[in-house]
């Protein structure tokens, strides 16, 4: 699509920086042994594979259990308000508990985009463990905590640390796959929210239950269990996960110098871009002022105050039921099982068609259903069903309207931007979330449940706009009506057009 000599080279000096010298050989490793420069490099279907795999099972099993203690410290103040938090600091009575969830949020959206712009200057190896190091102490601390005043601290300082985890995970997976690989290794590690949300239930419940310990004066029992042991083994794989993660594709530990260079040189091919570039302020406008991307961060927008709210609340909303507090933590493991397992479907399926808003219009639907019967009907096990249709047809939509931004954003600096702005724009609706159940509105909760209703209505408008919008942009460069872009650019120029290139081709 567009000339890639000068990038080809940048990337072969890169992978000749992060390579041992010689090979157990002995050979000369700058061409594999071979004297193939990277440009005439081939390789069979069967080599990226073994090579896709490889990645695979280095960097999507810890990127997927780093997301899953992120929204485990994230969404077990929900689990601890049942087990005592609510009566141990006055959180039950008007709006303090929903102030408590909303200053997250607030503080989590103004850290997302700047987190992600020193990602991509350092790194994720240790950026990315350093954020879950610090997350996982802010919740140990957080066991500690004797007046709402001093949680409201605890949750500024857990924002400050979670902000940068969620889009920064997914550029740092965006920087080993292609296009039409991405959107299914998202699902798996965006669908640890869900194993986040049932297995928080059952660790909830069993922490709950630890013999008070501690010294006289600070006793830690009930849900200051949650909070101590859960940030106890969040910095203990923090501090781990550096000596498993990877670099960058031509720097993985893991490959054989043959197998980095088609790593890397298989993204170069796709992208047309080079990887190391920084991020410059034009990619920053490209980023922000793309139609689709506000499509995506709209919709991410709206899913958001489903998924978290349902996260939060959901212990809260079983106990309205007439559930005791263990039935009502046992009784949320199911729905998230299920939103967990169908959302890896739905991702495998949708890169594997290489469409990704038919599969989020389809879903919605069924959320939109979950959420009718639960603003209308009263009959608890009938509204208990109804959670099931709201985490499979939400829970979903996160990773996959993040995952379309991403791949309709060409260039890894326009990619890194887009994820933190599509995830910050999303994260207003976490705030949201956290006022659309309140006590005065308990047990059936009738705003919340519309307030949502309406969220995944649009939802559903959202996606079938985004298909129509990218199937006519498609038409309208195959026509040969945006090529006027290119008058008057040199060779660089015209490569710096990313995704506004007239031969670019988005993803329906």
């Amino acid at each position: 699509m567009y000339p890639e000599k000068e990038i080809i080279a940048h990337q072969l000096e890169q992978s000749r920086a992060d390579s041992p010298p010689n090979n157990k050989d002995g050979g000369d490793l700058s061409d594999g042994g071979s004297g193939v420069p990277d440009s005439e490099l081939e390789w069979t279907e069967a080599e990226e594979t073994a090579v896709r795999r490889k990645i695979d099972w280095h960097l999507v099993p810890i990127v997927t259990l780093l997301y899953m203690l992120c929204f485990l410290d994230r969404i077990n103040i929900g689990n601890a308000r049942i087990q005592g938090l609510g009566v141990d600091l006055q959180l039950n009575t008007g709006v303090r508990f929903n102030w408590a969830l909303s200053i997250f949020y607030i503080v989590y959206l103004l850290v997302e985009v700047p987190s992600n712009v020193i990602l991509k200057r350092v790194g994720g190896k240790f950026y990315l463990p350093f954020l879950v190091c610090g997350f996982g102490l802010v919740s140990l601390c957080t066991a500690f905590v004797t007046s709402f005043e001093g949680l409201m601290v605890a949750r500024v300082f857990l924002g400050i640390f979670e902000g940068g985890a969620m889009p920064g995970m997914a550029f740092f997976l965006s920087c080993f796959y292609k296009r039409n690989e991405l959107l299914f290794r998202m699902g798996i590690y965006v669908s640890a929210a869900s194993i986040a949300g049932a297995f928080g239930g059952l660790l909830a419940t069993g922490l709950s239950r630890i013999p008070a310990w501690g010294v006289a004066s600070m006793r830690i029992d009930r849900w200051r269990n949650i909070f101590f042991f859960e940030g106890v083994i969040t910095v203990i794989v923090g501090l781990v996960a550096p000596i498993w993660m990877p670099t960058t594709p031509s720097g993985a530990y893991f490959l054989s110098q043959r197998e980095r260079r088609i790593a890397a040189e298989r993204l170069i091919r796709e992208s047309k871009a080079d990887p190391h570039t920084a991020v410059t302020w034009k990619d920053l406008k490209q980023a922000v002022f793309c139609i689709h991307n506000y499509t995506c961060a709209l919709g991410f927008f709206l899913i958001n105050i489903t998924v978290q709210g349902l996260s939060v609340f959901m212990p809260t909303i079983l106990t309205d039921l007439g559930w005791t507090d263990t039935k009502a933590q046992l009784m949320s493991v199911p729905p998230y099982v299920a939103a967990c397992l169908v959302a890896i479907a739905i991702a495998y399926g949708s890169d594997k068609t290489q469409q990704r808003g038919i599969w989020l219009a389809a879903f919605s639907c069924l959320a939109v259903v979950g959420f009718a019967i639960l603003r209308w009907v009263e009959t608890p096990n009938i509204r208990y069903m109804a959670l099931y249709f709201v985490t499979v047809g939400a829970f979903p939509g996160g990773p996959g309207f993040l995952s379309w931004a991403m791949n309709n954003s060409a260039g890894p600096a326009v990619r890194a931007v887009t994820s933190g702005y599509v995830v910050t724009l999303g994260t207003i609706g976490g705030i949201v979330a956290t006022w659309t159940y309140v006590q005065a509105d308990s047990p059936r909760y009738y705003t919340g449940h519309s307030i949502n209703l309406g969220g995944q209505i649009a939802v559903v408008c959202l996606s079938l706009f985004g298909i129509l919008y990218c199937a006519r942009e498609n038409r309208v460069r195959a026509a040969g009506k945006r090529d006027h872009r290119l008058e008057g650019l040199t060779e660089q120029e015209q490569e710096q057009l990313g995704n506004r290139h007239p031969s670019y081709r988005y993803w329906t």
